[in-house]
């Protein structure tokens, strides 16, 4: 009996080694496919802001046609981005995150090169423009988008490897778009795909190191956020980051509210449509001539705030409440565009703001850039709640592993404030409320 029990797990451990060595070359293709995708999109939105600020340069002297110049051009790439989702391919609408779990859980075929295209210009197209969209997303989307190109070359494919290579792709695009392989892994098996068998995992590790190589190769090999190294605080300063994962929490969940709230905006039409979108320019031009800063995906802002003096309590909050505002809005305008960093732009000025508030009532005060990097692991667990990907992610994001203990104070008491007020990951949320669409 005991013979044939160990024969039987010799059988059993020899299949899934066949299939993981079967798996292996289609896991590197994905890896490399969805890499060489998101370097070229990176270069692509670095590019496209560069543009705007030397074009904001050259017309801020000319106040009055500057300001309409900006307009036309801000409306007329908003239309064209959204109007090419529309047309195209409305899967790829927004951050692109919510219809691949909805693809997963259904085991549908993606439209991958219809993705890759769409997803590519409008987001590119958007974001040029100022509205605030970040690249974790649409990178997230494409690299799915390849690993269902593989999946349909292969012959003889079963829907479970399908599915892997899909999953895998996306882990694969979050990895290349933050130098951040394990945040990669960590998104695909705690976001994408829960299953977390060996050979999911296996796929998975193998599709993201390979992205992340060729994305170093590509663009070098320093962390996304080059900040001063900051010590780890003491263990009796970690209790000042229970209130800053409990404003990550609060704030988190307003923020997932308001976006399922501005879902009808994108779905508008005719006139209607037309005037969401001329309110969305005037906003993207004002805020151009006011603080060309805030537009964007939010790096240039995490790198200002976290390599110089910062700002003083006043200029964050506004700052704050005008990225939130615009995030929301450039989320529901129809075009393509992901919220991973514009979300950790938001955590970033939350924990800057929450060490000023917080900072005067400790005996040793904590580097404010320390509550900064903290905060963005913060919220946006507070709104994905996707806890281990956060931390991950900050740690391989800034090169810091000294972070591992307030980023466990402070992730894991927002994910416990959001739980209490029951709200729902936004992922999760849009995909039930929109089926998938968004």
């Amino acid at each position: 009996m005991g013979g044939r029990i160990e024969h039987s797990n010799r059988q059993t451990i020899g299949v899934a080694d066949a299939h993981r060595h079967r798996m292996l070359p289609q896991a590197l293709a994905v890896g490399v496919g969805a890499g060489f995708i998101a370097v070229c999109f990176r270069l692509s939105l670095d590019g496209g802001e560069a543009y705007r600020q030397q074009f904001l340069a050259h017309v801020a002297g000319r106040h009055e046609l500057g300001i309409v110049v900006l307009f036309g051009i801000a409306l007329a790439a908003i239309a064209v981005a959204a109007g090419t989702v529309s047309l195209l391919a409305p899967e790829t609408a927004g951050s692109g995150v919510p219809q691949l779990k909805a693809d997963l859980a259904a085991n549908r075929r993606l439209r991958w090169v219809r993705i890759l295209f769409v997803k590519f210009f409008s987001t590119w197209l958007g974001n040029s423009a100022g509205l605030i969209l970040g690249r974790g997303g649409p990178s997230v989307q494409m690299g799915a988008a390849i690993g269902q190109g593989l999946s349909q070359l292969g012959s003889g494919r079963s829907p479970r490897d399908s599915a892997i290579l899909l999953a895998a792709g996306g882990g694969a695009g979050l990895a290349a778009a933050f130098n951040a392989p394990l945040s990669g892994l960590t998104f695909v098996l705690e976001e994408l795909d829960r299953r977390c068998s060996t050979l999911e995992f296996f796929v998975a590790a193998v599709a993201c190191l390979s992205a992340d190589m060729v994305c170093r190769a590509l663009l070098g090999q320093d962390a996304t956020f080059q900040i001063p190294f900051t010590p780890a605080p003491a263990l009796t300063q970690l209790s000042a980051f229970l209130p800053l994962g409990v404003c990550a929490g609060l704030f988190g969940a307003l923020f997932n509210y308001l976006m399922l709230r501005g879902r009808s905006l994108a779905d508008l039409r005719g006139w209607r449509r037309w005037l969401w979108w001329a309110l969305l320019a005037g906003l993207v031009t004002f805020t151009a001539f006011r603080s060309p800063l805030l537009l964007g995906g939010g790096q240039a802002l995490i790198d200002q705030l976290l390599n110089r003096d910062g700002f003083a309590l006043q200029i964050v909050l506004a700052y704050w409440s005008i990225r939130f505002g615009l995030t929301v809005a450039s989320a529901n305008s129809g075009a393509a565009g992901g919220i991973f960093m514009p979300v950790l732009a938001l955590g970033a000025l939350l924990g800057w703001a929450c060490s000023l508030l917080i900072g005067p009532l400790l005996d040793n005060p904590v580097d404010p850039r320390l509550f900064a990097t903290v905060g963005m692991a913060a919220f946006f667990t507070g709104v994905v709640q996707a806890p281990l990907t956060a931390i991950v992610l900050i740690i391989e994001l800034t090169g810091n592993y000294a972070l591992i203990l307030p980023l466990f104070v402070a992730c894991f008491m927002a994910l416990l404030i959001a739980g209490w007020l029951k709200t729902s990951p936004i992922y999760d949320a849009l995909m039930k409320s929109a089926g998938g669409r968004r």
